[in-house]
């Protein structure tokens, strides 16, 4: 047999040829991408967040002196509006700290002080310890600004929500104070139970100028305010859903 060289010229199948286009205008998109890239180096380290309003530069919190609640309002905010995502831009956020602007007029607001610890509740959050950063009286309520490192990249979503301040929190249960009559000393509540009155000594773990949280003496509390041995014995305590008198003394 003779066998004689000869040269084969190879073509691509049309798939073949799909599959290189493809590849040349992949290549094409990556080239265009790094040409337009642009390297922007950050000034501090955080988090990157691509919710983005505009209000940036507003609510910087180096210019709580120059805000007000007619500022604030000046926005026109809405309770609970999340702020939309930005596909062009971005911002660097601390995520060890966020700070949280609020205006009261209670009495436990205008004795605060600043690095006062207390909790906020938020609507869908549970609750996260908060540490007054800054406060200053506005037409007659205080202006708070509470910092706190916890549940930043949730706040970071909203401009404004609604929460609750809990100023101290204590366990017991909670009496009006008209309830509440003292003779030497000692705290009592008249409870009524079947048509029968009794006198019920009430330990005052706090109180405001409404209500009162009161738990119950223990038998050594009971000897310290003078309780003699045989009296312990008598001695009852009222638990919840107990019906007492309101202004006994009347």
């Amino acid at each position: 047999m003779l066998i004689k060289k000869a040269k084969i010229a190879g073509e691509l199948s049309p798939s073949g040829s799909h599959i290189s286009s493809l590849i040349e205008k992949r290549r094409s998109y990556e080239e265009e991408l790094n040409n337009g890239q642009e390297y922007i180096k950050a000034t501090t380290s955080g988090v990157i967040s691509y919710k983005v309003d505009g209000l940036e530069d507003a609510f910087k919190p180096d210019n709580f002196e120059n805000m007000n609640k007619k500022f604030f309002e000046s926005y026109n905010l809405k309770t609970g509006q999340k702020i939309s995502t930005s596909k062009e831009a971005g911002k660097i956020v601390n995520n060890f700290e966020n700070y949280l602007v609020v205006f009261l007029d209670s009495e436990e607001a205008k004795n605060a002080k600043v690095g006062d610890t207390v909790t906020l509740r938020l609507s869908d959050i549970k609750d996260i310890p908060v540490e007054i950063s800054y406060l200053k009286e506005d037409d007659g309520e205080i202006m708070i600004v509470f910092k706190t490192n916890k549940a930043v990249e949730e706040l970071i979503s909203y401009r404004k929500i609604t929460v609750d301040v809990i100023w101290w929190s204590y366990e017991g249960l909670k009496i009006p104070n008209t309830a509440i009559i003292e003779e030497n000393g000692i705290n009592y509540v008249i409870r009524n139970r079947v048509g029968y009155n009794d006198k019920i000594p009430v330990k005052i773990t706090h109180k405001n100028k409404n209500y009162s949280i009161v738990q119950k003496y223990t038998l050594n509390e009971l000897r310290e305010l003078g309780y003699k041995e045989e009296d312990l014995l008598s001695v009852k305590s009222i638990s919840q859903y107990d019906e007492i008198v309101v202004d006994p003394s009347s």
